[in-house]
């Protein structure tokens, strides 16, 4: 069941052809009536690239993603560790036949593409593309683990989350998206 649509702010879904907010995961299915895995991807970027600012590497990101079902809008976040630089934040949902490990490869091959070097942990970086959630539940290999391990605790990965799929389920928790965001916004007010 979809949930009515929410439009996008800053980043137009209209003009990337990305239908934004739909709340539940592999929600479009095959001719064979069965759901296409799915995926939720975070997006980070605080440095310029060719694209631009962050907020349009960000879209041109976006834009290089295969299978993209929907989009949030891209927020200002400040930084986490070391970095000055605010950051610009959105997270994707995104369909794809792959294996985590294969798309991951393919994302960390387009942070490479935009510029992306290895540096300072949280530093300030061109882009950043993490795989925050998996239709398939919990994965756990050599340098991947889903859900991603930390999502919980953030709130510039939780917002955008909210976005694009509120009704996903954390697999070790239970907790829907929207459950989480109110948790961490609760345990930060106090």
């Amino acid at each position: 069941m979809r949930r009515p649509a929410r439009p996008c702010k800053r980043v137009s879904c209209e003009t990337m052809k990305i239908a934004p907010g739909l709340a539940m995961p592999g929600a479009r299915a095959r001719r064979s009536g069965v759901p296409r895995p799915s995926y939720l991807i975070a997006l980070g970027s605080n440095l310029r690239s060719r694209h631009g600012s962050p907020e349009r590497t960000i879209a041109a990101a976006i834009a290089a993603l295969a299978g993209v079902v929907a989009v949030s809008p891209i927020l200002r976040t400040p930084p986490l560790g070391p970095s000055n630089r605010r950051f610009a934040n959105a997270a994707a949902l995104v369909e794809s036949d792959e294996a985590p490990p294969a798309l991951l490869r393919r994302l960390k091959a387009i942070e490479r593409d935009f510029g992306r070097r290895r540096g300072v942990r949280w530093g300030a970086r061109v882009l950043d593309l993490d795989i925050i959630l998996w239709s398939g539940g919990p994965w756990h290999g050599e340098g991947l683990v889903v859900p991603h391990p930390a999502f919980r605790e953030r709130g510039f990965v939780l917002e955008p989350l909210l976005a694009v799929a509120p009704e996903w389920r954390d697999p070790l928790t239970g907790l829907s998206i929207r459950q989480l965001a109110a948790r961490l916004r609760r345990a930060r007010r106090r």
